[in-house]
């Protein structure tokens, strides 16, 4: 049993030190009696700074873990037993530093986002410090559990974070011209016809007359994939029509039923609506309504454009019922954006508390890597062997976002099946 003094027990802290041992199998007790301490058997560390703890494993502070509110300090670049990580007002502080990029700190403090109101990743503090492409939180992590062996003179045989890859996949439009009734339909035939967009009015016509199939229908790309052993997530979105959400009427029965077939193979979650966003009744809506489609309660979701202001978002998906969001990611940066791939519990720093909300980080979007850094396809082969090599030497699961609109070689996306191949491939 591992013994940590700290002058002061605090959520903050158990809850950093939890993120750092529990998954590893390392048991450790939190004492703020010194006569517990200093009677303790070895191993232990002291996370003071009091002379007292001089003869003692000790780890000097800073105030973050101590605290109870959101407070802009000064954070640096630092190094530490070998580590770059953070300094936090002066003070390099491995366990503050991993408290800070977990909880998501520099994103709620930092007020600029893009249109959709989204924090922004290449103005993070992660991108800004090299370190979106690598898993910092198990690094350091690592770090701190090698300082307390060498100190103690003793191995914690900490237990390997295992490695998965979890392909998923978000169904904002069923399909692109099947179950597309009424003023829907006549309005994207009229666009067509306005842009002369002769291809797609000839692919209509054969995919309406069942000549050809719609480009959109790649569910058996999906289930080949499940069939191949992966754990298969799949979002779907269900919510009322408007400018961001799109998807067939979640009234059409042929809609309901594919939406029962998938959940055959894969395990279908929700895909909350742009709208629900900004309202829990709507959100609350939409999760009876695929509860009610599926028969049976949904734990799983993923916003809607990864949508995600913290801490609403995180806390209405708990109030609602969630336990499993898979939304953490930036559209325009690939990575990590909470420094580590296993799935832990959502630190509401508003509240300071830790939520029952468990997150799944994801590696990276299909979109991010086509539209917003504009890759080549082997260039984004490139980054994911880089991000999944990442993730096989420090553990924790490949989570890779995709669309059903994405997988099947067409239009823009011709060819990036080898990418999604890549991913897959176990080599």
């Amino acid at each position: 049993m591992l013994t940590i003094y700290a002058d002061q027990i605090t959520r903050r802290l158990t809850y950093t030190l939890s993120v750092i041992f529990d998954d590893r199998n390392i048991n450790f007790r939190l004492v703020n009696d010194v006569k517990s301490f200093k009677d303790a058997p070895l191993p232990k560390l002291a996370y003071s700074e009091d002379s007292i703890f001089d003869e003692d494993a000790t780890l000097y502070p800073s105030m973050i873990l101590f605290e109870e509110e959101l407070i802009h300090h000064i954070v640096e670049k630092s190094n530490w037993n070998g580590e770059e990580l953070l300094s936090i007002d002066g003070v390099s502080d491995v366990l503050g530093s991993i408290f800070y990029v977990i909880s998501l700190y520099d994103d709620f403090l930092n007020e600029e986002t893009d249109e959709h109101d989204r924090n922004i990743g290449s103005k993070s503090l992660m991108f800004k410090m090299k370190w979106l492409n690598k898993l910092v939180v198990e690094r350091w992590s690592e770090s701190f559990i090698s300082y307390i062996e060498t100190q103690n003179a003793c191995s914690l045989s900490a237990a390997k974070i295992p490695f998965k890859v979890i392909p998923t996949f978000d169904i904002d439009n069923v399909y692109a011209y099947r179950l597309k009734k009424g003023w829907r339909k006549y309005m994207s035939i009229a666009k067509d016809l306005l842009k002369y967009n002769k291809d797609r009015l000839k692919e209509r016509k054969e995919v309406l007359a069942g000549l050809k199939k719609d480009p959109y229908d790649t569910y058996e790309i999906i289930e080949g994939i499940a069939n191949r052993g992966f754990i298969v997530k799949v979002f779907w979105l269900l919510g009322e029509y408007g400018t961001f959400d799109r998807n067939v009427d979640y009234d059409n029965e042929e809609h309901r039923r594919l939406i029962s077939e998938v959940n055959e193979f894969a395990d279908v979650g929700l895909h909350p609506s742009y709208q629900s966003n900004k309202s829990r009744v709507v959100l609350r809506d939409e999760k009876l309504r695929i509860e009610e489609i599926l028969e049976k309660d949904v734990a799983n979701t993923r916003q809607h454009f990864l949508k995600v202001k913290l801490p609403y978002t995180f806390a209405d998906l708990e109030k609602v019922g969630f336990t499993d969001d898979y939304s953490l990611g930036y559209a325009d940066q690939i990575g990590f954006r909470a420094g580590i791939a296993r799935p832990f519990v959502f630190y509401n720093l508003k509240e300071n508390r830790p939520s029952k909300l468990k997150l799944h980080p994801i590696s990276y979007m299909d979109g991010t890597l086509n539209e917003y850094m504009e890759l080549n396809i082997d260039d984004a082969i490139k980054m994911v062997k880089m991000l999944k090599s990442e993730v096989r030497t420090y553990g924790g699961n490949f989570v890779a976002l995709w669309h059903n609109e994405t997988i099947g070689d067409y239009g823009k996306w011709k060819g990036w099946s080898r990418v999604l191949e890549e991913t897959l491939n176990k080599d």
